[in-house]
């Protein structure tokens, strides 16, 4: 086996995509998956679907045309507000896109209507995160705008909380966007289909909240992959937590002084870390840097810290025990360091076999 490697779980991605999918539902909430992290990967979108996705989600266009072009029928929904230039593709590959820019939607009306297509839109919401969305004062006028554009459907509003500023979803922001979305059907005599709250870090509050509201969908990666909830970094009840870990194999081991001598400048990214003389150290070098994966991103074995780390090189100590070359340590990571690993091609994937049983199907998603 190559290292270093990424060790997929399939049992365990899926378990958390059919809790997910099947908590959430009793709510009346529908879980898009999102793909992203994994690039549309053809074994990761069979697991999803297995576990009962309707749909899946990702931020890229190329990600998704992989899905299509891999024989996926079912539709996608585009995250990241489009790009002008791959507006052709987006209609082509995508049933649904998430938009906030009038200019965008007037170039995807014609670019569906070239192609003898309709192509659904949600339109953001800014609930306070300062990402993606329209004011929402704003909203009515915005829509009033674009209502009547040919070859668009608006299919839903929704919001994204969390990813920037770290805004959670509560009772007024989650109000505020189901009064809108009551407010858009008045106003133009719609009903429509999906009030989307968001990702990840809206679970929660959808689990617990128990009064009358519109939202209806969200946008799910990080909980079914790391079984966690992002703006609290708090595992999910019932979720596995480590469905994806890396392994990385050491390739020097010694006992070394923990103070640098010499003349001392900057290291090589600039950085002048604060050093602590302990004495002789029980060093090891692993195989790994900053060109494979966010090495913040990584969290070692009980008895090691990682000290430091350059663009090949990741140094850790160990007070537990001695470590050897060619000794395999494996780190569990958050979010930040599978999205660097997945995509890095220094990484090797190793997804684990799995056996699903489906009503009367049996499907095999074997290691590739």
């Amino acid at each position: 086996m190559n290292y270093p490697k990424l060790n997929i779980d399939c049992a365990k991605i899926y378990q958390n995509a059919s809790q997910l999918i099947t908590q959430l539902a009793l709510k009346n909430v529908t879980v898009t998956p999102v793909t992203k992290i994994f690039q549309g990967h053809p074994i990761i979108n069979q697991l999803l679907i297995d576990a009962g996705a309707k749909m899946f989600a990702d931020s890229r266009i190329e990600n998704i045309q992989r899905i299509k072009q891999a024989g996926f029928s079912l539709p996608a929904m585009l995250i990241r507000t489009p790009m002008l230039s791959q507006l052709s593709r987006i209609v082509k590959y995508c049933e649904i896109s998430l938009n906030t820019e009038i200019e965008v939607i007037q170039q995807l009306s014609i670019a569906a209507k070239q192609m003898n297509t309709t192509h659904g839109i949600i339109i953001m919401v800014e609930l306070g995160d300062l990402r993606e969305g329209v004011m929402p004062d704003r909203v009515i006028g915005f829509i009033r705008k674009i209502i009547t554009l040919p070859n668009i459907t608006i299919k839903g509003i929704g919001t994204n909380l969390a990813c920037r500023y770290g805004i959670a979803p509560d009772d007024r922001n989650m109000t505020l966007l189901s009064e809108l979305a009551d407010e858009v059907d008045i106003t133009f005599g719609l009903k429509i289909d999906i009030v989307s709250a968001g990702n990840s870090a809206s679970i929660n509050w959808v689990l617990n909240h128990d009064g009358q509201t519109r939202i209806n969908h969200l946008r799910i990666g990080e909980a079914i992959f790391l079984g966690s909830v992002p703006a609290e970094q708090a595992k999910i009840a019932g979720l596995q937590f480590n469905a994806i870990t890396l392994t990385a194999e050491v390739i020097e081991a010694k006992t070394k002084p923990s103070l640098p001598w010499g003349t001392r400048g900057l290291n090589a990214f600039g950085e002048k870390e604060t050093i602590l003389d302990k004495g002789y150290v029980t060093q090891a070098i692993l195989a790994l840097g900053r060109q494979d994966v966010c090495v913040t991103g990584l969290h070692p074995p009980d008895g090691m810290k990682i000290m430091s780390s350059t663009s090949d090189h990741l140094l850790i100590e160990a007070t537990d025990s001695a470590l050897f070359v060619g000794q395999k340590i494996q780190f569990n990571l958050d979010y930040s360091a599978i999205l660097s690993a997945i995509s890095s091609r220094y990484i090797h994937k190793a997804f684990d076999g799995l056996q699903i049983k489906r009503q009367n199907n049996i499907k095999h998603i074997v290691k590739h």
